[in-house]
């Protein structure tokens, strides 16, 4: 995380510093100095600020306000995947401390060490040069990545018991049709149509990885002059499943230079410069990695779209019900029809 990204604090999502304080203090174990809190503005769930105190920084993670998917912005699984991650895998940021007191800040919370280096929004930085050649760099090092991670062997790092495997892709098809029908506000046929299509089509089981189920752009910190990964952040939703989910989540964030206009709206990152894999590239580029054939990825592609509907409409839920003030998501309800429409055209 860069300086830059980080700003003023949200209304409504401020922090009580006078009781946070003296804990930040403890817990970085700094004796002097005025604790001031900046928000990072980027992301939708979980709620990321910078912390500074005596000459020492950290990030603060905390759930969000208004949020009733409690495995979702369990803050203690994350805080215990990234403690079990972390000294396996250098591009995991290390965590500093955890703090169960929901009375603090209103939810429990842990701090994490700040990357420091290059998030990238939806359109790149000015001053950052990205020709095609760099642009198919940057892509290259996005997808070796995801390939990294679900080569790592979770038992090893005492990850083992995270999640259940044994008929994730079910559950998972399952559960967010669940979590559409108990968020949803207005009809969206073609939302039901990619449920319906998922319950019937789903693939034979293909093993199981530490995936980390939120994996784009700007979950990534890049060196910004060798445009390579130094973090991976954001791991609210990881756990042992099908990697084949993961790539079907990162390529459901993939836009490219050819998609529909209304999905250029809702990029995630920079994906479509001239010099950008396509999703078949990328799917291929991942298979190359993992040696194994990209297969028909149909199903992944349409339940990673499916799936980020719906998160787009619980939190568009949030929203219109008054749990949360952000103005960005006034807009999320447009968000999930695109993303339905995106999921039928490539069902179709």
């Amino acid at each position: 995380m860069d300086d830059l990204a980080a700003g003023p604090v949200r209304p409504g999502e401020e922090l009580d510093l006078a009781r946070l304080e003296p804990w930040v203090r403890s817990a970085l174990g700094v004796a002097a100095g005025e604790l001031d809190v900046r928000q990072f503005p980027g992301g939708h769930s979980n709620l990321t600020y910078l912390v500074r105190i005596g000459g020492r920084e950290a990030v603060l993670r905390r759930p969000p306000l208004g949020a009733h998917v409690r495995t979702a912005h369990d803050m203690g699984r994350e805080y215990r995947v990234l403690g079990r991650l972390a000294p396996a895998w250098s591009k995991a940021p290390r965590v500093l401390a955890w703090c169960e007191d929901a009375a603090l800040i209103g939810a429990p919370f842990y701090l994490m060490e700040r990357v420091p280096g290059l998030i990238l929004r939806t359109r790149p930085p000015r001053g950052l040069p990205l020709d095609a050649a760099a642009a198919r760099r940057l892509c290259e090092a996005f997808v070796d990545t995801l390939a990294e991670l679900h080569a790592l062997d979770p038992a090893a790092m005492g990850l083992g018991d995270l999640g259940r495997p044994h008929g994730y892709v079910a559950r998972q098809v399952e559960g967010w049709t669940r979590r559409y029908a108990d968020a949803r506000t207005e009809d969206v046929p073609e939302m039901e149509e990619a449920a319906a299509w998922l319950a019937a089509h789903q693939p034979p089981v293909r093993g199981a990885s530490l995936i980390h189920n939120d994996y784009k752009y700007d979950n990534l910190v890049l060196d910004p002059d060798r445009l390579t990964v130094r973090g991976v952040l954001d791991w609210e939703m990881a756990t042992l499943g099908d990697p084949l989910m993961d790539l079907g989540t990162a390529l459901a964030y993939w836009v490219e230079a050819g998609d529909p206009d209304e999905l250029q709206a809702s990029r995630f990152g920079p994906t479509n410069l001239p010099g950008s894999l396509t999703r078949r590239e990328l799917a291929q580029r991942y298979a190359d990695k993992r040696g194994r054939a990209a297969g028909d990825l149909r199903f992944y592609y349409a339940f990673g779209l499916f799936k980020t509907a719906v998160v787009a409409q619980q939190i568009y839920a949030r929203y219109r019900r008054g749990a949360t003030r952000d103005a960005r998501f006034a807009a999320f309800g447009e968000g999930v029809r695109v993303l339905a429409r995106q999921a039928a055209r490539a069902l179709r």
